[in-house]
């Protein structure tokens, strides 16, 4: 679909559960959060019903989300049913590892198309003090265990955190190195807990990464579903992302919308504006005035976000983990 800046909105983030099985510094406090109740989150036949209208109206890509998506039970029959659906063309999954090596099977055999992991850090003591947990091996092993499914596309996402994870920022590079994944360098979103902390630009980045392992080549074949920028580097196998929606605002490209796990539609990160849609799916579905209401939300996406210019806007008060990663 296009919207009123003719941008093709063809990309849909959908929240399964606002829980998680960790506490990481810059989306939740350690001592957790009062869950939404589970009769308030959409059912799978409910995202379902809106995923159908969504790809009437021209998405044909779905990432889910969460939280942690694999905490809730049975998530591989809601991607089987999505991938059924007339028009999606890709369905992905963002998740931290945890779960995944368990899982992955059935994620596959369910037709997802696409993994992301998150991890910061390859230190156990450093995951410890982002995470609140102890595990990097764990997701390490899940990594490990996806990438031998070779129709899954798997990237590694990481989010450089400056004084605490920098002297990662190599290493995690070099799992691109031996292996065909994506490792991608997200930049801090000044939401929530994450305003708190000092974040890495794109260009500094780039920098620490030629010092040590050579220069960086763009990449101009499309890896996802998002704005990411590739890069190959010589002598590696995948390739080196990064997602820099401050220091190289994306806006005028952006082709994604989401949906929380209560069925609230977003059509930019950072502002508070949405279009409530659970109701009317509970209210007794008239398909014709949600695919309308739906329609016109998505036509009236905003332009451009505003971070760094508060003067101009009321940031959302939701947390990352209440809208979808």
């Amino acid at each position: 679909m296009i919207d009123q800046y003719r941008r093709n909105i063809d990309y849909v983030r959908i929240s399964v559960t606002d829980r998680c099985n960790l506490r990481c510094i810059y989306c939740m406090p350690e001592e957790g959060v009062a869950w939404t109740p589970h009769h308030e989150i959409l059912t799978y036949d409910e995202i379902y019903q809106i995923s159908e209208i969504f790809a009437e109206l021209g998405i044909s890509k779905i990432k889910i989300t969460g939280g942690e998506p694999l905490v809730r039970k049975n998530i591989s029959h809601l991607i089987s049913s999505l991938k059924k659906i007339h028009g999606i063309e890709n369905v992905t999954l963002t998740t931290n590892g945890l779960l995944l090596g368990e899982q992955i099977t059935s994620l596959a055999q369910a037709g997802i198309d696409g993994i992301n992991i998150s991890l910061d850090t390859l230190n156990d003591d450093i995951y410890k003090e982002i995470t609140r947990y102890r595990g990097v091996m764990k997701v390490c092993d899940s990594l490990m265990a996806a990438k031998e499914f070779k129709n899954i596309k798997i990237k590694v996402n990481c989010v450089p955190i400056k004084g605490m994870n920098d002297e990662e920022i190599t290493q995690l590079a070099s799992l691109a190195k031996n292996n065909a994944i994506c490792v991608r360098f997200i930049e801090m979103m000044p939401i929530g807990l994450g305003k708190q902390f000092k974040a890495y630009g794109e260009t500094e980045l780039v920098a620490v990464l030629e010092e040590k392992l050579g220069g960086l080549i763009p990449y101009a074949v499309k890896q996802g579903n998002g704005p990411a920028r590739y890069y190959d580097i010589p002598g590696f196998i995948g390739k080196i992302g990064f997602i820099s929606a401050l220091s190289h605002q994306f806006c005028s490209g952006c082709n994604r919308i989401r949906l929380s796990s209560t069925g609230f539609l977003k059509t930019c990160l950072q502002y508070e504006q949405g279009t409530e849609l659970k109701s009317l799916l509970r209210d007794g579905l008239d398909k014709n005035l949600l695919k309308e209401t739906i329609s016109q939300a998505i036509y009236g996406k905003p332009l451009q976000h505003s971070f760094g210019r508060p003067e101009l806007c009321t940031s959302t008060s939701k947390k990352m983990f209440e809208i979808g990663g």
